[in-house]
This record gives C-alpha cells, structure tokens and sequence, in this order.
C-alpha cells in the first residue's frame, strides 16, 4: 500500500499567514464490497498531530478500501509551522475549512477526535454557509466523533479551573497545563479562551447536517461521558448513535478502540 502523498497549503487569514501540512490519499474508486466509498477526513485533537495511532490506522484502512483520506496538522501542531501559543478555535478551523475545500472532492466523513470533535461540527456548519456560494464543495455523508470536546475552553477549561489558575490565565496570559501526554504540559492562553467563546454550540440546538456516531470512554478524564450524552441532547433532527465504552479512556488507541472506529467509519 502506497504512503499518503504529502503536500501543504498556505492560510492567510487570521494573520499570521501559516503552512499547514497535509496527508492526502487519493480515491481508488470501488472497494472490494464494488461501491465507491466516501472519503475520509481526520481532524485531530488538542496538541495532537496526524501521525496519531487513530489517525494512522484510518488511512491504511482507506488504503486497503481504496477510500480518499485527508489528514492534516493544525497550526502549531505537528509538522505545520505557527506557534502553538497563537492558536485558537477560530484559527484551527479556518485551517479544517482550507484544507476541506483544496482537497476534498465528493461526499465525505468527518473523524474528529476530542477537540476535533467540536471542529468537525464547526467546520460542518460552515460548509453548509459556503454552499450558498460555492456549491460544488463536497458533501457531507457522516461523522464519526470520538470524545468529542465540544466548548471545550469554557466547559472543560475555564469553568473547571480553580481561582488561582483563572488569575494567573488573566494577568500573565497563560497557564501551563500539566498532562500525562507531555512532561511540558500544555499551555493554556487567555486568547484560546476568550476566542473560544465564539464557537460555543451546547446552548442551542446543533444540525450536523449528516449522520453522527460518537464514541466514548465512560472512564475517559478529560471529557466526561455525561458531556456526550448531553451533546447527543443537542441534535436536532440527524440520526445520531452513541457508543459508551465502559473501560474506555479519553484517548480510544487501544485495538479494540480502534476496531470500533474503523468499523463505525465502515458504516458510511
């Protein structure tokens, strides 16, 4: 099976202009079942990258199913350029639509992963917006969304942390958030926060547009199972299944993680 070929593409807006690298696989037209699967899109989570376990393991599975996959590495994330203290989610999903745009062609899949999650739904929004003007944009088929951490710097962050924290977010800019993932930690700045409350969705009714199947660890630390459930509570009118793992963590690389995540994907 071929590698994925690797090209990139340049964002402007917001300034500053950044390189985002991609992984795009090429459609190989009908898989072995003779139907012509819709590709795939992974859209990682927060400081992860696309040489991930889950997002390596969707592309060989595109590869042997002869489906399109297109991966890619925020801005200050992975092998994209930027600094990772300028992200935000407003940046990190002018990235997803850039990519989504230059790439994909035909009906597709969105795999977002934590974070991802909550820009696979933006992103899915926004391409329901363009396609008033651009109507040859690929369409949606489904979205597979693993822990997905939607309003996840207001929720998950910034109602969670302690006064002290919350200070120290406001007077130097940043936290240094300890992580079992990285000895450094992560940090944690007053713009991530402030912007993200632009792209809340968990006070209103949320229309993907498409089928959704969510998988999520009952034991996952980080996004609780409860704030899928509620999420779930959220969807309007599409078909929505949600999978609880109950010895599941929040990251889902086990094999039998991954097994469910190939085959919820298989679904589409």
């Amino acid at each position: 099976m071929s590698e994925a070929r690797l090209t990139s593409l340049t964002v402007e807006s917001p300034p500053p202009s950044r390189t985002i690298a991609v992984r795009a696989r090429e459609s190989k037209g009908k898989d072995s079942d003779g139907r012509q699967g819709p590709g795939l899109v992974w859209l990682g989570g927060f400081k992860s990258d696309m040489a991930g376990s889950k997002a390596l393991a969707l592309d060989a599975w595109a590869g042997t199913h002869g489906r399109a996959c297109v991966r890619f590495d925020y801005s200050g994330h992975g092998s994209s350029s930027g600094d990772f203290k300028d992200g935000t989610i407003g940046r990190w999903l002018e990235e997803s639509v850039a990519v989504y745009t230059e790439f994909c062609k035909g009906p597709q899949v969105l795999v977002g992963s934590s974070m991802g999650g909550w820009l696979a739904l933006l992103l899915a929004a926004r391409l329901r917006e363009l396609k008033e003007f651009a109507p040859n944009i690929a369409p949606l088929a489904g979205m597979v969304l693993i822990a997905p951490a939607v309003d996840s710097t207001e929720e998950l962050m910034w109602k969670t942390f302690p006064d002290a924290v919350k200070r120290e977010i406001e007077e130097k800019g940043f936290w240094t958030r300890p992580s079992e993932y990285s000895p450094e930690g992560y940090p944690i700045t007053r713009q991530l926060i402030e912007e993200g409350r632009n792209h809340l969705m968990m006070g209103n009714l949320i229309e993907p547009g498409c089928p959704v199947h969510i998988l999520q660890g009952v034991q996952d630390a980080d996004v609780p199972w409860r704030h899928a459930v509620e999420l779930v509570s959220r969807f309007s009118r599409d078909d929505v299944v949600l999978t609880l793992i109950k010895d599941g963590d929040h990251r889902l690389s086990r094999p039998e993680d991954i097994e469910r995540l190939l085959s919820a994907v298989g679904e589409f």
